[in-house]
């Protein structure tokens, strides 16, 4: 039973989707301290001028959990990036299979951040085909607060036998936590593949939809291509 565990984000890139690919379990970490602008709430969409963030705007005071993290709703962002996805996209291939699950997304009103990012981040992975992932989300499970404690935990109350972790994970975790309790390590090495783009050169690490938008049904393989 591999496991891998990961904060919700934004419309992730492809090597967050190849994590979910490789894990019979991939757990939500949503009660860790949020983090502004990074890819919790925000990511990076192709344009004829290279590339542009689409933000979601969020209210949070300093320490709080992703989990808590409220949606600012004054602002019209969802229309902001459909119109976006729209300008930039409606002529690639495959744009139009997913338009309506977006146009209905943005449509709707989310008070948490995670709610929009963990519906999205399920609606794709079906989308390109992963099928046999369980999603769980961290803050159904008791955990230490230590981040290889918690690591740890959360891996034995799924009862996983191997975490995947993220390449920088060497940096950091207590491996001989994970060896006392009888769970092997694995490190993700995700090599970006290429694909094609509209707008000119290649450009790597923008969001699945990027991929998902010009590429469809290949998309999966594609995707694979990094491992």
């Amino acid at each position: 039973m591999i496991v891998s565990i990961h904060q919700p984000q934004y419309l992730p890139w492809l090597g967050y989707f190849d994590k979910i690919e490789r894990s019979d379990i991939f757990i939500f970490l949503d009660n860790v301290q949020f983090k502004k602008n990074e890819w919790q709430n925000r990511n990076k969409i192709k344009t004829d001028q290279q590339w542009q963030w689409l933000t979601v705007p969020v209210i949070h005071k300093f320490g709080q959990k992703i989990g808590e993290v409220e949606i600012n709703n004054t602002v019209r962002w969802g229309r902001k990036h459909l119109s976006a996805l729209t300008t930039h996209y409606s002529k690639a291939t495959y744009f139009e299979e997913y338009a309506a699950f977006f146009e209905q997304t943005y449509a709707q009103e989310w008070k948490l951040l995670t709610g929009l990012n963990i519906h999205l981040i399920q609606y794709l992975a079906k989308a390109l085909g992963i099928s046999n992932t369980e999603f769980v989300i961290s803050s159904e499970y008791e955990s230490r607060e230590e981040p290889t404690e918690r690591l740890v935990d959360l891996c034995k109350q799924a009862q996983g036998k191997v975490y995947l972790s993220g390449k920088d994970g060497a940096k950091y975790l207590n491996l001989d936590a994970f060896e006392k309790e009888g769970i092997q390590v694995i490190f993700q090495e995700y090599h970006h593949p290429q694909y094609p783009q509209l707008y000119g050169n290649f450009e790597p690490y923008m969001s699945i939809i990027d991929l998902l938008f010009n590429c469809g049904p290949e998309s999966l393989s594609i995707l694979k291509k990094g491992e």
